[in-house]
């Protein structure tokens, strides 16, 4: 599963024992700017890369899944490492186990996967500003209407199996 572009690449968590591997580049990465982001790392968003749970390797370590609420109601899964307690990803209830939200933060190189769109930006902090021409919504979005076309046809196809 090698992709153009330098993949794949690799992250994980500050002490390292938990480390991963992306095998390809994500679907899409939002930078998310709502409170419960907020609450939940501590800081004024949360960058996650979505990509699909097979084209990600887990290369060393045996992280934890926590339990966390979410507005929804339905919850989410955060993966961390049970030594220094760093969340790499996250799965949402409405992908489940099909779809990792890598936190981009914890890449060895995060600035390959600066944000395609900033969404709930109504929550974000007022002294965040987003660039000019950078995609962003209020809340969440259309997903036909940003992602591109092969993202969408990945995202069919594992949903399928």
């Amino acid at each position: 599963m090698n992709d153009a572009g330098g993949y794949p690449i690799e992250g994980g968590c500050t002490c390292g024992q938990v480390r991963y591997r992306m095998l390809t580049r994500p679907m899409f990465v939002n930078c998310c700017h709502c409170r419960w982001c907020q609450r939940e790392t501590g800081s004024a968003f949360a960058i996650n890369a979505m990509i699909e749970s097979e084209r990600v390797e887990l290369v060393c370590g045996q992280p934890e899944t926590v339990h966390t609420p979410s507005e929804s109601g339905q919850g989410q899964r955060i993966v961390r490492c049970p030594n220094c307690r760093v969340a790499v990803w996250s799965h949402y209830a409405g992908a489940g186990d099909k779809v990792k939200f890598v936190r981009v933060g914890t890449l060895d190189n995060p600035d390959l996967l600066p944000p395609d769109i900033h969404i709930f930006t109504a929550s974000k902090q007022p002294w965040v500003v987003i660039p000019p021409g950078m995609p962003a919504v209020r809340e969440y979005y259309e997903r036909e209407q940003y992602w591109p076309a092969e993202s969408l046809a990945r995202r069919r196809e594992m949903l399928a199996r």
